[in-house]
């Protein structure tokens, strides 16, 4: 006899309940993940160091904007938080996103990484997102997906290259050596 759980066997919360929550949480499809512990000194390096990337690289872009750690409602029982991401549009509301990134960056680590490779993947791709990014801080990669005829194509596999994102009224260069440098790493 199995006693492994089924979807309609957990509780379904809404955003309501998770408004509600302390602590970080992600709701899809109305069940409750928990964001924690709290992410390693590398996985925050990355996160400040790539918002900066991609202010520099938006700085002339008068309709995208990069944001970190934003949450983003898609409905009442999803609500999800990317590390960072570009949208193209001016907020509706000023507590969460109602409308789709253009692009997000996810930096995985081992208490998340099937949760970014598989379900918020597959969301993000449902939801329209042009650009998914995912990071591997441990081996320095850097997967890139582009919606085509709405579903991912990989585009790249990077470690030390440069990318270009094209988000529609902008298009914009990253150079990921750049990410993996430390203070004082004049290489």
């Amino acid at each position: 006899m199995s006693l492994a759980l089924r979807k309609e066997d957990l509780p379904h919360y809404t955003y309501a309940d998770y408004a509600r929550w302390e602590g970080r949480w992600e709701l899809i499809d109305g069940v409750a993940y928990a964001m924690s512990p709290s992410p390693s000194f590398e996985h925050q390096r990355i996160y400040g160091d790539l918002h900066v990337l991609l202010k520099e690289a938006l700085e002339d872009c008068p309709h995208c904007q990069p944001i970190q750690d934003f949450d983003w409602k898609i409905d009442e029982s999803t609500v999800v938080c990317p590390d960072n991401l570009v949208i193209c549009h001016e907020p509706e509301n000023q507590n969460y996103l109602t409308r789709a990134p253009a692009l997000i960056f996810e930096i995985l680590s081992p208490s998340t990484a099937s949760k970014d490779e598989g379900v918020k993947m597959r969301l993000y791709e449902s939801e329209g997102v042009r650009y998914y990014v995912l990071i591997h801080p441990e081996d320095r990669v850097l997967k890139i997906y582009r919606l085509h005829e709405g579903r991912y194509v990989k585009q790249a596999d990077l470690t030390h290259e440069s990318f270009e994102f094209d988000l529609g009224p902008c298009r914009f260069t990253i150079d990921f050596a750049r990410l993996w440098r430390k203070k004082g790493d004049t290489t």
